[in-house]
């Protein structure tokens, strides 16, 4: 089977595409037939050796991490799926292994059937964006009407859902984004949208309860300009030392630096087919086919668009 790999940290052009054996799988798992998988920042991190101290420095190593496909094979311990099923999921560990290949075999409770009403590439968008976004909230504390918040970097896919899932939970939503995203970020939810070509947030005279960079370009020191006193500032993208200095400064200041790490369980799952099932809007901005997986990563880098990258 063809699958990308790389076997040294760098850019785009260390990914290669690799003849390997088709994977046997363990009486746990299921064997998948990828359709696609999606592209998310992590997938960089990783391949540029930013986050070594979690990733390791062994390789071989794989990319992507949530996935679509179609089960291929059973394990003889798992039950719930059969040969045919369409599914989607995420790997276990995403600093060891990759679903960037023509089939990957992972753990029955990575897995889980794929709606009826939507498409592979948008299955394979939901997982780690979805995950990140509940994670978030839960880490946002009690939400309601009177809570003001700010997403900057607020319609590519980790915003795309947390947008949605901010505007069922009544907050009072300020998203971030470019001119090109203006629209999609008031169709999701949000109750003002400031372009940031345009207006410098961090000049403005409003302050926040909670402010989320999804973007990693604010940064705690910044967004302090803009919160209350007692207020959380949520960072999805940490650099390895702001896990344990965040710690030791929310000790002593009530502008709490928080740091959001995500990762699937069922109860998030399950919440999360809750939300397609009622009609979550999953904006796919481009398809990549599988050959073209160099121009698609590079592409995915570059950010500044609106919803998910998918490569099928």
């Amino acid at each position: 089977m063809k699958a990308i790999v790389y076997q040294e940290f760098g850019n785009v052009d260390v990914l290669q595409m690799a003849e390997l054996p088709k994977p046997a799988i363990q009486s746990g798992e299921v064997l998948i037939r990828v359709k696609a998988f999606s592209i998310n920042p992590m997938d960089w991190k990783i391949r540029k050796g930013e986050v070594k101290l979690m990733s390791g420095s062994k390789f071989p190593k794989y990319t992507g991490a949530d996935f679509s496909g179609i089960v291929e094979e059973v394990g003889g311990a798992v039950a719930g799926f059969e040969k045919g099923d369409e599914v989607f999921g995420v790997v276990k560990n995403m600093m060891k292994e990759g679903a960037s290949a023509e089939y990957i075999a992972v753990s029955a409770f990575q897995v889980w059937k794929k709606p009826s009403n939507i498409t592979f590439a948008q299955a394979a968008s939901l997982p780690v964006v979805s995950t990140a976004a509940l994670t978030a909230i839960e880490k946002m504390g009690r939400i309601d009407s009177n809570t003001n918040i700010l997403v900057n970097g607020a319609t590519g896919g980790f915003g795309m859902i947390l947008l949605q899932l901010l505007k069922q939970k009544g907050a009072h939503v300020t998203a971030v984004t470019s001119s090109n995203g203006i629209a999609f970020a008031k169709k999701w939810g949000a109750d003002q949208v400031i372009d940031y070509r345009k207006e410098q947030v961090l000049s403005g005279n409003e302050t926040y309860d909670i402010v989320i960079d999804l973007s990693g370009k604010m940064g705690y020191a910044n967004a302090k300009q803009i919160m209350k006193p007692h207020s959380r500032f949520l960072n999805p993208t940490p650099n390895p030392i702001e896990i344990p200095t965040s710690l030791i400064q929310n000790l002593f200041t009530g502008k709490k630096h928080v740091i959001v790490l995500a990762s699937p369980s069922t109860k998030y799952t399950n919440e999360l087919l809750q939300a397609a099932g009622q009609g979550l809007d999953i904006q796919i901005h481009k398809v990549f086919p599988f050959h073209a997986f160099q121009e698609a990563y590079r592409y995915g880098e570059q950010g500044g668009y609106t919803g998910k990258v998918v490569i099928e």
